[in-house]
């Protein structure tokens, strides 16, 4: 297409200035510093409540939502890198953590 003073570009499907999304392994909003944080949600699940679990390696996540979902008697997953417990047992899931080993922090309300 011959350049034409009086045109202007409308619409492109070339990438130029677009900015890439930052391909992140965890949808956590907290930093990896090795502190496992714990925090209770209930926005977007009509009012349930739910443990979220941020900071664990990849590689324990399995195995520690198992043993948790065990002690704590009740269902959960891991969703993104972030594992969830059913139910409000914020102090149980705390003293759990702890007697693996890692630095426990709970956030939020």
């Amino acid at each position: 297409m011959p350049h034409d003073s009086n045109s202007r570009l409308v619409y492109s499907t070339d990438g130029g200035l677009i900015k890439e999304p930052d391909p992140s392994p965890s949808a956590s909003p907290f930093p990896l510093d090795g502190t496992v944080r714990i925090r209770r949600e209930t926005k977007g699940r009509k009012g349930a409540g739910v443990i979220t679990i941020h900071g664990v390696p990849a590689d324990q996540q399995k195995t520690l939502a198992t043993l948790l979902k065990k002690k704590c008697g009740t269902g959960g997953g891991i969703k993104e890198g972030v594992i969830e417990i059913q139910g409000d047992k914020r102090e149980l899931i705390k003293s759990e953590l702890e007697k693996a080993g890692f630095s426990v922090k709970l956030v939020g309300g």
